[in-house]
């Protein structure tokens, strides 16, 4: 693989989060270490009582209450990490880069369910009278929200969009800021993921009709990839955003870089609409080992995506096993045990909670696994207590989502130029 110029290398250097267990990066990553489940128990309308994955954040920050209620629960998300991202990338308003220069992505599984459930109910409380329909429900929906009301909030005027991508939505947006700094249509990107699916009830009732949703007496045990008592998806919301950056700005303005962007791929299943399918995951990890110049060997952690399904989690580990069956220094783990699925979030989530190990050389547990299913039984799964490491320069991070698309990143550390 040729040596990409400065200009053409795309790095990290700022991360905002809200997650259920934290709402900035420094906990989020102690809290992950010790296996700190953010997993409670909510009431929902219809169903009643479900595990979920719930954000605590201060929403007032960054915009007032008035603006958050006339918004929306993702825009209030978006807002918040947005704002922290830029605040730890060193950028104090656009000093350094121009508004019009600057491109935000956001990657959405879902979004206008939860404000068109929440419109309907309240119809049915007065007959169905739609006069009572809101004249904000429009501009709350459209997918281009949430991304929209971050520009708003910042004053960015450069190009915005949501990209739907299932649970595979935040990597694409990654990909897709990657890309437009590559191109020069941008020069700096605010990219990352928005969950808001624990409001809204049809989510959960989908994929309890589908047998698909995780339970347990206990919800900070609901959700155990790999685990043989696993039975479904812990519904999150979350959000997270980075601050990306071509390599040579970055330098010029001497701030902390939390790793580069060296590889990455997407690719389509085209079997099913719902059964994820492993030769296909593999193919995308190739992908983006191909054109990160990498091989198998040369990665220190992957970061799953499995979900607590009992297909799924197979299906993954197969892809993993296939291409990484002879690396014994490559560590495996998984996020969503501890914090649950997060949808559009997810990926970003997972990948941020992870970047913090280029610094303390530690690979974050898989919590829940009492019982390893035997077909998940991947060599170096860590399992339960946190790995120390001798060193970690590279992560491989999959996100996989419905419909059959498929996506996967990866990032290194960075040593010199």
């Amino acid at each position: 693989m040729p040596q990409l110029s400065e200009d053409q290398r795309i790095v990290i250097t700022g991360v905002g989060l809200a997650s259920p267990n934290a709402d900035n990066l420094q906990d989020y990553r102690s809290n992950l270490l010790a296996g700190q489940s953010g997993i409670s128990e909510m009431e929902l309308r219809y169903i009643g009582k479900v595990p979920a994955g719930l954000c605590t954040f201060p929403e007032t920050k960054y915009r007032k209450k008035k603006e958050n209620k006339r918004g929306t629960r993702a825009g209030c998300l978006g807002v918040y990490v947005a704002n922290e991202a830029m605040q730890d990338a060193g950028l104090d308003g656009f000093s350094q880069y121009a508004q019009n220069r600057t491109g935000v992505y956001i990657g959405l599984t879902e979004h206008g369910t939860v404000e068109t459930e929440n419109e309907i109910y309240n119809l049915s409380q007065f007959e169905y009278n739609t006069d009572f329909w809101s004249h904000h429900h429009n501009p709350r929906t459209v997918l281009n929200n949430p991304a929209g009301e971050i520009t708003m909030n910042l004053g960015i005027s450069g190009p915005h969009y949501s990209i739907g991508g299932a649970c595979a939505a935040g990597n694409a947006a990654v990909i897709q800021g990657a890309q437009m700094l590559k191109l020069g249509e941008v020069d700096m990107a605010l990219a990352g993921g928005i969950s808001e699916s624990t409001g809204s009830f049809g989510i959960f009732a989908s994929f309890k009709a589908e047998g698909a949703l995780g339970v347990h007496q206990d919800p900070t045990k609901a959700c155990r990839p790999f685990d043989t008592g696993r039975n479904g998806i812990v519904v999150s919301e979350g959000a997270c955003v980075f601050v990306m950056e071509r390599l040579d700005k970055a330098l010029a303005r001497n701030c902390r870089i939390y790793g580069e962007l060296v590889g990455y791929a997407m690719n389509s299943d085209a079997r099913d609409f719902v059964l994820p399918y492993g030769p296909r995951q593999a193919e995308c990890m190739q992908l983006a080992l191909d054109r990160a110049g990498l091989k198998p060997e040369d990665i220190d952690i992957i970061n799953t995506h499995a979900t607590g399904t009992k297909q799924g989690d197979i299906e993954e580990c197969n892809a993993i096993r296939s291409l990484f069956k002879n690396c014994p220094h490559t560590y495996v783990n998984n996020t969503k045990s501890i914090i649950g699925h997060a949808m559009g979030a997810a990926g970003v989530l997972e990948l941020a909670g992870n970047l913090p190990a280029f610094a303390d050389n530690q690979v974050h547990p898989t919590i829940n696994v009492d019982t390893l299913d035997p077909e998940c039984a991947l060599p170096n799964l860590v399992t339960n207590e946190p790995r120390q490491l001798e060193t970690v320069k590279t992560i491989l991070n999959n996100s996989f989502g419905m419909v059959g698309i498929n996506s996967v990143v990866i990032v290194k550390k960075m040593t010199s130029t």
